[in-house]
C-alpha cells in the first residue's frame, strides 16, 4: 500500500518511541514559546533548547512568559486563538512537594493542554516537566537531553504535517474540481442546441 506524502515526514525503521525528527520543515513557521517562571533556572534552559531547535529549522519564534505552570494553558488558548501562530509551546516545571499539590497541578495542567491540543488548530506540544527532585529536572533541561528542544521539534513536526495535509486536500480539491468541469464540457459538447 503507497504511502501518502504526509506519511513520509517521519518513518520509524526501529519499534518504540523516537525523537521527533521534522524532515520536511515547513519554511517561516511561526512559533510562540510561553515560559512559565516558577522554577526559572530550569524553564530558562527549556526555552533556551526551545528557541535554538526552532532556528536551526528556520522557524520565527516570539516568547512569552507567565508566572507558573497552571498559567500556561490559559496563556496557550490565547495565543492559539490568536491566529499569528503555527505553533504554541508551553515550557514549565513541577517538582514534587511536600504535599499533593504537585499532583493536583500536573495533572490539571496536562488535561488542560491536551484539550487545548486537540481542540485549537495550531501544534501545541507537551513542555512541562513534572519531576521528583531538582536533579531530575536538570537532567531533562541540559544541552545533551532538553525537553524544551524535544517539544519544540514535535511542534514543527506537526506543522509540518498540518501544511503537507493541507496541500494534499487543495491538491485533491483542485483536481475533483477540474474532473467535474471536464465532464461538464463533455456533456455540452455532446448534446448542442437540445435544450
Amino acid at each position: 500500500m503507497p504511502l501518502h506524502t504526509w506519511a513520509r515526514l517521519r518513518q520509524v525503521s526501529t519499534p518504540g518511541k523516537t525523537a521527533a525528527r521534522v524532515q520536511n520543515p515547513h519554511p517561516g513557521a511561526r512559533v510562540a514559546i510561553v515560559r512559565a517562571r516558577w522554577n526559572d533556572e530550569i524553564t530558562r534552559a527549556l526555552a533556551q533548547g526551545a528557541v535554538q531547535a526552532a532556528l536551526a529549522a528556520g522557524a520565527m519564534v516570539e516568547e512569552f512568559e507567565v508566572a507558573g505552570s497552571f498559567e500556561l494553558p490559559p496563556a496557550v488558548a490565547m495565543l492559539g486563538r490568536s491566529g499569528r501562530f503555527d505553533a504554541v509551546v508551553p515550557l514549565g516545571c513541577l517538582i514534587r512537594g511536600e504535599t499533593s499539590h504537585f499532583d493536583v497541578l500536573a495533572h490539571a495542567v496536562a488535561r488542560s493542554l491536551a484539550e487545548l491540543a486537540t481542540s485549537i488548530p495550531v501544534a501545541i506540544p507537551f513542555g512541562v516537566l513534572t519531576c521528583e527532585t531538582i536533579d531530575q529536572a536538570r537532567a531533562r533541561s541540559s544541552p545533551e537531553h532538553n525537553v524544551g528542544a524535544e517539544a519544540m521539534e514535535a511542534a514543527l513536526e506537526l506543522v509540518s504535517l498540518r501544511h503537507a495535509m493541507a496541500s494534499s486536500t487543495a491538491r485533491t480539491s483542485r483536481s475533483a474540481s477540474t474532473a467535474r468541469s471536464r465532464s461538464t464540457r463533455t456533456k455540452r459538447r455532446r448534446s448542442p442546441g437540445s435544450r
